[in-house]
């Protein structure tokens, strides 16, 4: 799908604003007319782009309603656990969480760089490319990440515990959001739920939270001035229902899609259900590419998403390495947004072909990849994590650790890692013996 090309209105927004400026010093009259006139060009194209019509063949295979999505889903196993095996669960939990937990922190730091500046930073500190371990060093170290962690906590020397992150902390709210209104939420409860801890978000999860502010109705916070709603936010929140639902790729799913319909739709619902599933699947699997093919059983089969998942498997055994992985892409999705649920699922299929069951090489070669690399690594890493256990995790990605979690959730500002093992326990166990 070849996007058409845009204008470069960052460019020009700027040459804008600088000729304006330099007719104020200059003594011109008549500036704050022509900027208005500017910005209402802008509103008036961003309405009529609203309101151009929609290929309705596409969207009957794209549907944002959970039963259409489930009439065209294809034939699945829905539940792989017949009944919740504690021991196992438990090990399994701890290799899932655990690997995101280091996914995203070895991500975190060169979120979206370009890939030769990584193997350049790499270089310039005499690490290896990809990272076979924390960075040892990061630019601009003492710069705040969401106001709170240095840059350099989220290096190997001075980590303190998983430092913040908003994939870590969304996975801490969907469980603090079942704990509050039990595994079948609704839409509202989980807008309130967000009300209550989010303190700020993201692109479509910022629009959501500020519609939730207006008093927006939950169910139409995904759909109102957002144009953010197929981006990779919603599948960054799909692990905690695969955690609570493990060995149930359906009911993980359609917990994700509970979640995914509050900011969300299309694209962004299916790869929050997606990932949900994968994930739920991956506790009973002790492959990673296996549990991909039970997340393509949970949404339909011939939405956009599912059709660039088969292609990434089709493609993947000829893709050696993370170069290999990001050209690829890049060649398919040409323009499309690097924060996209596409493109980064791609990414993350390819991560875990190259990497199998060894997780370092998982992590090291996603974040390599570039793009959104911190939510790929923490997905990929939550998925091969859960297949080899906690034991499949090598101990330099955990110790820095300790049993610490940081996060920016209003009230929920630190966790203890056994604890909340403990908590997502009690939710499985519920979920599987209502």
């Amino acid at each position: 799908m070849a996007y058409p090309r845009t204008p470069d209105f960052n460019r020009l927004t700027r040459v804008l604003a600088e000729y304006a400026r330099l007719r104020h010093e200059q003594g011109g009259k008549g500036i704050g007319r022509v900027l208005r006139q500017a910005e209402r060009g802008l509103q008036a194209a961003i309405r009529d782009l609203q309101r151009l019509a929609v290929d309705e063949a596409r969207a009957a295979r794209e549907p944002d309603d959970l039963p259409t999505i489930r009439n065209l889903r294809p034939a699945g196993p829905r539940r792989m656990w017949d009944r919740f095996d504690p021991k196992t669960y438990a090990d399994r939990l701890r290799g899932a969480m655990l690997g995101r937990f280091a996914g995203c922190t070895l991500g975190a730091p060169v979120e979206g760089w370009p890939v030769d500046e990584m193997a350049s930073w790499a270089k310039q500190i005499r690490q290896p490319f990809p990272p076979r371990e924390y960075w040892r060093q990061i630019t601009l170290p003492h710069r705040l990440r969401y106001g709170l962690n240095r840059r350099d906590a989220y290096t190997g020397p001075k980590m303190r515990g998983a430092p913040v992150d908003d994939d870590i902390a969304y996975t801490l709210l969907g469980l603090l959001t079942v704990e509050r209104f039990g595994p079948k939420f609704t839409v509202a409860d989980n807008g309130k739920s967000w009300l209550k801890h989010l303190p700020f978000a993201f692109s479509a999860e910022d629009v959501t939270l500020k519609n939730l502010r207006k008093k927006v109705p939950a169910g139409k916070c995904g759909e109102r001035d957002n144009p953010y709603c197929g981006w990779i936010g919603a599948d960054i929140r799909s692990d905690p229902w695969g955690y609570m639902a493990p060995g149930w790729p359906e009911f993980a799913a359609d917990m994700a899609y509970r979640d995914a319909y509050l900011s969300h739709r299309r694209t962004g619902i299916h790869g929050a259900m997606f990932f949900a599933a994968v994930i739920s699947a991956a506790f009973a699997l002790d492959e990673p590419l296996e549990a991909i093919e039970i997340g393509l059983t949970e949404i339909p089969r011939r939405c956009a998403l599912a059709m660039a998942v088969r292609w990434a498997l089709k493609t993947a055994p000829q893709i050696a390495d993370y170069r290999a992985a990001r050209a690829a892409v890049d060649k398919r999705f040409d323009g499309m947004s690097s924060v996209h649920t596409i493109n980064n699922a791609c990414l993350t299929i390819f991560g875990l072909a190259i990497g199998g069951t060894d997780f370092t090489k998982v992590i090291s070669q996603t974040v390599a990849m570039g793009l959104d690399n911190d939510c790929t690594a923490a997905t990929a890493g939550s998925i091969v994590g859960a297949c080899v256990g906690r034991a499949g995790v090598p101990e330099h990605w955990t110790k820095p650790f300790g049993n610490t979690v940081h996060s920016y959730l209003i009230g929920a500002e630190k966790f203890r890692i056994d604890d909340l093992c403990r908590r997502f326990a009690r939710q499985a166990r519920n979920i599987h013996s209502p």
